[in-house]
């Protein structure tokens, strides 16, 4: 069918910024910014049940003041290119993706874009100055780190500029957003390859992370995106994504790294001390439809050390992030925690400001889109920081963990009837999206009242549509009826069989949060216990050669649920976990073909998995 398409640092974690301006006013797109914009007939392949789209929506290249320090040299012209499956030089070796990806969103750094502009381009204003010489010119992550820190980190904490002194001002940082713009407008290929304009806001105070990447739907851009240095409050952010709407942009955020937070990603309190209100709530579900629920510095979704029961609790959690900036593991820190607490904020508010569907994303700094291939992790994520095995068996990453904590991070994947903007932002919107931890899973998940009990073709589709909602929808009360769940899963055409699926369930109960999971398919055959338990798989993975097990779990799992624990007054949120079979991790590839040793405490194998967006059940 035809379509009308429109074409058209070390950011640390640590950082902190001061001379936050109160004036907010950004003006209207310039003409300049939007003149790409064009319309043509292209044929675009059409999905009518949709197709699952993987892609990057957290990607860094030397744009990214801190990855430039770092070493990277991928433009973001590169990085599309790489997410496209062409092989580029990473860190001085040729590299490339398995597969190549369906989008990507360069994401880089909001705060000091304009530098990187100046230290990038010979000939600008600004780029023999002393400092960017030698920030352009040192050899090793250290030198670059200590740079980093007397010109950048160290005057924004003593209250001084926020800006190094080279430095030239909004006309360089204008110039910066606008390369990223055309190298997004460059690759954009509806149908075959999507590209998203995406910059990261990336507010730290007092080191507790609470960064946000804003995803733009088409070329409706502001003048220069809103970073950190222009305010550290969420709120002043979404003030100014409202006057981006008010000027005609279509965009979201999406905040990642919910772990290393200390607490303030889902608060009592608003920066200023306030308790929440309505207001606010409402705001934030409007600005904020989404959650990154990993990515290489860890998973956010639950830590064992509060999630006792789940036996799938301890993955990714890089336990190393507590020896820096004074981070400590929070049970109110993780994503599940996050969208308990949206419940009881609901019961009191109204408003669910936690009402967040699921993504994945990287944060590599290397330019390397979804790089997340256990087995391909051959460069690192950091540029100099990791880019040999030697380096990754002791290194400090970015000043949040130790390199053998780190993982090459997570994707995410959309549900949408055709590969363009529009399609891939508005599934993100209405969040019908799922996370995987690398493997290219598939994920469905309906909930409705009218589902057959069982289906042996591909109508659960059209039913699921017609008689329910799919994942990130609401589910209304039909009186005198329980719901029922569709959810399926097909596993990595390269990667093992499948293990099981599970439903994790959280509700309201007398003002209480409450969590269950259940085990609702399983692979070779093996029977749900009348405790729901479920006998482990035994299926390892040969330490000597790094290869899965081939002959055990499931293609495809499948299966239609009801809640037995059903209370047809309470709230609640569903979603779909998904679990592989064990496969190697990472630093076993390292050490077997690099012949490197890591601390016998870091784990040789995982078991990844993958995340629907969750279906919330409301009263009425």
């Amino acid at each position: 069918m035809k379509n009308q398409v429109s074409i058209l640092m070390l950011l640390l974690v640590f950082l902190v910024v001061g001379s936050c301006k109160n004036d907010l006013k950004n003006p209207i797109i310039e003409e300049a910014v939007n003149e790409k914009t064009v319309s043509e007939e292209t044929e675009i392949p059409f999905f009518e049940n949709k197709e699952a789209f993987f892609g990057e929506t957290h990607i860094h290249t030397s744009s990214s003041m801190d990855a430039f320090i770092g070493g990277n040299r991928m433009t973001p012209y590169d990085a599309y290119r790489f997410a496209k499956g062409e092989e580029m030089m990473v860190n001085g070796s040729a590299h490339k993706l398995k597969r190549p990806l369906d989008f990507a969103a360069v994401s880089d750094h909001a705060e000091y874009l304009g530098e990187t502009y100046t230290l990038m381009n010979a000939g600008t204003p600004g780029y023999d100055d002393p400092v960017a010489t030698q920030m352009r010119e040192a050899d090793n992550y250290e030198d670059a780190m200590k740079l980093f820190v007397k010109y950048v980190i160290t005057p924004a904490r003593t209250g001084g500029s926020s800006h190094p002194d080279f430095y030239q001002g909004e006309t360089s940082t204008m110039s910066g957003w606008r390369k990223n713009f055309d190298a997004t407008e460059k690759y954009y290929e509806p149908g075959k390859f999507t590209t998203l304009h995406a910059f990261e806001w990336t507010s730290a105070p007092n080191a507790g992370n609470l960064h946000r990447n804003v995803i733009f739907r088409d070329t409706i851009l502001p003048k220069i995106p809103f970073s950190a240095n222009d305010s550290r409050d969420p709120q002043k952010l979404w003030a100014w994504m409202q006057q981006q709407l008010d000027n005609g942009s279509t965009l979201l955020a999406i905040p990642h790294n919910s772990n290393g937070s200390k607490g303030m990603m889902f608060p009592e309190v608003d920066m200023e001390g306030n308790p929440l209100t309505a207001a606010y709530a409402a705001t934030r579900q409007k600005m904020e439809p989404l959650i990154e629920m990993m990515q290489i510095k860890g998973n956010s979704e639950v830590h064992p050390n509060f999630w006792q029961n789940d036996e799938f609790a301890d993955f990714e959690m890089a336990y190393s992030i507590q020896d820096y900036s004074g981070r400590k593991f929070e049970k109110k820190n993780y994503v599940r925690y996050g969208l308990e607490r949206g419940l009881k904020y609901e019961e009191d508010l109204g408003v669910n400001p936690f009402k967040y569907g699921f993504v994945g994303g990287t944060d590599n700094h290397n330019g390397t889109p979804s790089n997340v291939e256990e087995d391909n992790y051959t460069v690192g994520s950091h540029g100099l920081a990791d880019q040999t095995a030697e380096d990754r068996t002791k290194q400090v990453i970015d000043g949040w963990a130790t390199a053998y904590d780190i993982n090459p991070g997570s994707l995410t994947a959309v549900w949408a009837q055709t590969n363009t903007r529009e399609a891939i932002w508005d599934a993100m919107k209405r969040k019908e999206t799922f996370a995987t931890s690398g493997p290219r899973m598939k994920v469905r998940m309906f909930g409705g009242y009218d589902f057959k009990d069982a289906y042996s073709d591909n109508s659960y589709i059209k039913d699921g549509y017609a008689k329910g909602v799919p994942m990130g929808g609401d589910l209304k009360t039909s009186e005198g009826k329980s719901p029922k769940f569709i959810v399926m899963a097909l596993k990595d055409p390269i990667g093992p069989g499948l293990d099981r699926i599970q439903i994790i369930k959280g509700w309201m109960e007398n003002g209480e949060m409450k969590e269950s999971i259940y085990n609702v398919a399983v692979s070779d055959n093996r029977q749900i216990k009348p405790d729901g338990s479920v006998v482990s798989i035994n299926a390892p993975v040969n330490l000597e050669t790094a290869a899965f097990n081939t002959e055990k779990g499931s293609a495809e799992l499948m299966t239609v649920w009801a809640d037995p624990d059903f209370d047809a007054s309470q709230k609640a949120f569903y979603y779909a976990r998904v679990l592989q079979l064990p496969t190697a991790r990472w630093n076993l590839f390292d050490e077997i073909r690099e012949g490197v040793t890591f601390p016998a405490t870091v784990p040789k194998t995982l078991v990844e998995r993958a995340w629907s967006s969750p279906i919330w059940y409301k009263p009425e």
